[in-house]
């Protein structure tokens, strides 16, 4: 039985939380606190992962993914390394309709390669809303060379998940064979 560890990582609120519950075959582990019972009133999540969120897929007989989700607040960010270690590739996600967060996505990127040289993908995430970035524009935005995969992706659909952690998946294995 092989173990893939995948993390899922971005800004506060992109959608990390749904992206592994939408997905996982158990519960979702998550460390969810309420921020503010306000919070909705600004569009924002009233709640905020604190430590991690945890899911596993089972793949088949020979494989299973284990799903580690960050917190998205640099208040949380000394997670993120421990979070990071063992790591064999790891998923960015955005939310495409908050530009005001591509900076701080960027940023958490580029911090994690700097933990590890592992595969990633970016998930241009809830592009089912009306003021999302097409992932090519969002591509542009992140400066996100081409070789690597930029991929719509609606957090609370399974199928769009899975399309995202299939990609990971490939980039992974191929690194391997390499």
């Amino acid at each position: 039985m092989q173990f893939v560890k995948m993390v899922i990582t971005g800004p506060f609120s992109a959608g990390k939380t749904e992206f592994i519950r939408s997905i996982s075959e158990i519960g979702a582990v998550t460390t969810d606190e309420t921020i503010s019972r306000d919070a909705p009133e600004y569009g924002i999540k009233p709640q905020t992962t604190v430590a991690m969120d945890f899911g596993r897929i089972t793949v088949d007989d020979d494989l299973v993914l284990y799903l580690f989700g960050t917190p998205g607040q640099r208040r949380f960010d000394f997670m993120w390394e421990i979070l990071a270690e063992g790591m064999l590739g790891f998923v960015v996600v955005v939310d495409s309709a908050r530009p005001e967060t591509f900076r701080e996505a960027k940023s958490i990127l580029e911090t994690f390669r700097a933990y590890a040289p592992t595969p990633y993908v970016v998930a241009a995430n809830k592009q089912d809303h009306p003021e999302a970035w097409t992932p090519d524009d969002l591509r542009i935005a992140l400066r996100i060379d081409d070789h690597i995969k930029l991929l719509p992706c609606v957090a609370t659909d399974k199928e769009s998940v899975k399309n995202v952690l299939l990609e990971l998946l490939y980039a992974i294995l191929d690194e391997m064979d390499a």
